[in-house]
């Protein structure tokens, strides 16, 4: 978790007290919740599965599809996750 302006996130400036994640996300229940898949080759057995976490305002649950991956998750903030996205498309050379 980044903690003032010295750990802002490169790709989109925020800092911890922009998100602030005041709950612990793996406290809460994400069973059997409908997840969306992203799936980058032979979808045969999937990829990246994602899920917005009930009762969190925000919040994120990202999941291993393939069988080997099978019960391995992480939880992130919309913040989180965004700065992610953008820095994985910048770092990539890619367009959305």
């Amino acid at each position: 978790m980044h903690h003032g302006a010295e750990n802002a996130s490169p790709q989109r400036g925020y800092t911890g007290e922009e998100y602030p994640m005041n709950d612990n996300l793996y406290t809460l229940p994400v069973e059997n919740i409908e997840t969306t898949n992203f799936c980058g080759g032979p979808c045969t057995e999937g990829c990246v599965d994602v899920a917005a976490i009930p009762g969190a305002a925000d919040a994120f649950v990202v999941r291993d599809s393939k069988p080997e991956g099978d019960g391995r998750e992480l939880r992130f903030t919309a913040a989180e996750l965004d700065d992610f996205a953008l820095g994985w498309v910048k770092s990539r050379g890619l367009t959305a």
